[in-house]
């Protein structure tokens, strides 16, 4: 029988670590995802798994050990909030640009600056259009219950591994602190030395032996030509993951006239802005992405025909929505309704706003 706990969010995040196999997690304590490196620290993974758990001396550090690790073909992550993220995306551009994968988490706050420790969500731009120089992008994924905190965190490596990319957890700090019943999956063993240079060895430095040369990885690239060159293989590749790993959830959106588009704590709290519709007559429906990128561009374009108006809801200034207006083109009106700096809507604000907007 599985294993069942009370847990939040956080905690989960490090209980799948451990149990997926993870190499090494590097990390710098911030609320409000501090749990993360607290329950690996309690848990003293080095002991029974060999996972190595360091707190670096900043989050610039942790980043860089990231990338260290996965120039070895180790499964490595990190877990931080905004300002931390900030920090880090100069070395998310460089593995970008190496091609590597590593996990992070980002259990965002109310920003911008230093800003509050309540939840927020207005990372969603740093996050799915590269906060860091350069073109390119990494694989985003959404949490919406403590469940998927756990769960994402080996998809999350899968995805990162089967496409050479750095992948992020994007959740918030409601969801962080939330707690919920989790299931834990069955473990995973980590790779060996000898695994990883069976599995990776095309790619990962490990090592040199006398018969073949070594490999060398990099992000730079002097010479023009080369560096267009990556950047087009690249973009193959984001091409690719558009066309194969878009996620997502609908509730009541089969005969739904209006929609509500939203991600994480905000699609849990449209659920209920559904209830209320509906029981006044308003067919209203929800389409929760669950991969910010790829954004599921087309399964708002092959909604779009049926509805009347949709409204994204955010805990931000309006980011998400701009991807929305982009998917629909302009064939029907897409409203905007969210809350900024730590303060959280209610079902019936979302719905009184949708209402209002739409002239309901």
């Amino acid at each position: 029988m599985a294993e069942k706990l009370l847990k939040k969010g956080n905690e989960a995040i490090a209980l799948a670590a451990i149990r997926y196999g993870a190499d090494g997690y590097f990390g710098y304590p911030i609320t409000p995802q501090s749990e993360v490196m607290e329950t690996l620290m309690e848990e003293m993974p080095w002991e029974t798994t060999g996972m190595v758990v360091l707190q670096a001396e900043s989050e610039t550090s942790s980043i860089n050990m990231l990338y260290g690790g996965a120039c070895c073909g180790k499964k490595v992550m990190t877990s931080s909030s905004s300002p931390g993220i900030s920090l880090m995306c100069e070395g998310l551009s460089y593995m970008a640009g190496a091609e590597l994968p590593c996990l992070v988490v980002n259990v965002i706050r109310g920003g911008p600056g230093l800003g509050t420790i309540q939840p927020a969500q207005g990372d969603y731009f740093q996050a799915v259009k590269g906060g860091g120089h350069g073109d390119y992008k990494i694989i985003v994924l959404a949490p919406a219950s403590v469940q998927e905190m756990y769960d994402f965190v080996g998809l999350g490596f899968d995805l990162a591994f089967k496409y050479r990319i750095p992948t992020m957890i994007l959740s918030d700090g409601a969801i962080g602190q939330m707690m919920e019943k989790v299931e834990l999956r069955d473990p995973v063993k980590r790779l060996t030395d000898e695994e990883i240079v069976e599995k990776y060895g095309d790619w990962a430095t490990v090592g040199k032996p006398a018969t073949r040369n070594g490999n060398i990885i990099s992000s730079l690239s002097l010479a023009a030509s080369e560096m267009e060159a990556i950047n087009l293989r690249l973009q193959e590749k984001y091409k690719t993951i558009e066309e194969n790993e878009i996620r997502f959830e609908k509730l009541m959106c089969d005969d739904a006239d209006y929609m509500l588009v939203a991600f994480g704590s905000s699609a849990r709290i449209c659920e209920s802005t559904v209830e209320i519709a509906r029981e006044k007559g308003i067919r209203l429906g929800l389409l929760r992405p669950i991969t910010l990128f790829p954004f599921p561009t087309p399964v708002i374009q092959k909604m779009t025909p049926q509805l009347k108006g949709i409204m994204s809801v955010e805990l931000n200034s309006g980011q998400m929505v701009e991807d929305v207006r982009l998917a629909v083109n302009g064939a029907v009106p897409v409203e905007f309704y969210g809350r900024m700096g730590g303060s959280i809507f209610s079902p019936e604000e979302v719905f009184k706003a949708f209402a209002e907007k739409f002239k309901l």
